[in-house]
């Protein structure tokens, strides 16, 4: 009866712990304007290479007959 009782315990245990960490408060990442500079480095852009970039996008584009994917991001949820 008392291990029952411990493992009853212990899964209770952790499901609070699992469900109090879903709700936080997720801050607005803030860049300073002395931190701008360094975002705005050549090595940021994700188009650099646009030869590699053209070449995966034929492969993707041959392999699993599909292209694009490149464009404006969203999570598919309409809010964007």
């Amino acid at each position: 009866m008392k291990s029952i009782l411990r493992l009853c315990l212990a899964f209770c245990a952790l499901a609070v712990v699992i469900l109090g960490t879903g709700c936080s408060t997720v801050q607005a990442v803030r860049v300073h304007p002395w931190e701008r500079g360094l975002l705005a480095d050549s090595t940021m852009d994700p188009n650099r290479d646009a030869l590699g970039t053209a070449m995966m996008d034929h492969v993707t584009s041959s392999r699993e007959a599909a292209s694009g994917g490149r464009g404006v991001g969203g999570a598919g949820c309409g809010c964007n």
